[in-house]
């Protein structure tokens, strides 16, 4: 991502701990919550979890249950004696009694390792409601409003129908005002990391993006020649 000048928002910037021994899970969770706007940490360790957890200010815990030391089972139930944190558990295990093991010992929400991120963030933005923190249902810049836990889109208080993809596009806009998004961030982020199609369905989603918008000429949704889009004003 090229960055060309400071990001600009009065929402609070949420803060998640990723703990898994993974080095792919890692890499995969940690860009992806950096991108939804998520100041991130990692353990690899259950002790190291612990002390994360512990020393931290932390709004959720995305926890594998297989760690080195002591397991996310046991993570989870001294965290749960000290700290009301949101917690969603990642496992291999497909079994119910192992979910139903995870759920009892203090988890919020269980997902099982292969896992779509979308299906994982709306499970978080799910899970943090219910505690309290509606950090990312309402993005908002200039005249533009999206609402991600109804899927509304409005223009000068207007609603606009989008499809679902054109939703996608138009909320990693938003996430990420006057910040340059390449044209591969655009395509893994939308798209998905293992797409592999022509990049060019870019440029049709953007254009009608802009149209349902009424921002032709561009105003607001803007081309950085040679590298991808912006969202300006």
């Amino acid at each position: 991502m090229i960055l060309t000048e400071e990001k600009s928002s009065t929402r609070r910037q949420p803060t998640v701990l990723i703990v898994d021994d993974e080095a792919q899970i890692v890499d995969f969770l940690q860009m992806g919550f950096t991108y939804e706007g998520f100041n991130v940490s990692v353990a690899t360790t259950g002790p190291e979890a612990m002390q994360t957890a512990l020393a931290q200010t932390l709004d959720i815990i995305i926890l594998d249950i297989m760690l080195p030391g002591f397991d996310g089972l046991e993570v989870a139930r001294r965290l749960r004696k000290v700290k009301d944190i949101a917690i969603i558990m990642l496992t291999a295990k497909e079994d119910v009694d192992d979910r139903v093991i995870g759920l009892d010992t203090g988890a919020d929400d269980y997902l099982t390792k292969p896992f779509a991120f979308k299906e994982l963030m709306a499970r978080v933005r799910a899970v943090m409601r219910r505690h309290g923190d509606n950090f990312a249902d309402i993005l908002t810049f200039q005249t533009i409003t999206l609402n991600r836990g109804t899927r509304i889109v409005t223009n000068n208080e207007q609603e606009i129908e989008l499809t679902p993809r054109e939703f996608d596009l138009l909320e990693l806009l938003l996430m990420h005002p006057r910040l340059v998004l390449s044209r591969d961030i655009i395509l893994a982020r939308v798209w998905g990391y293992d797409y592999v199609g022509d990049d060019n369905i870019i440029e049709v989603y953007i254009r009608h993006l802009r149209e349902k918008l009424n921002d032709n000429p561009p105003r607001l949704i803007q081309t950085v020649r040679g590298i991808g889009y912006t969202l300006r004003g």
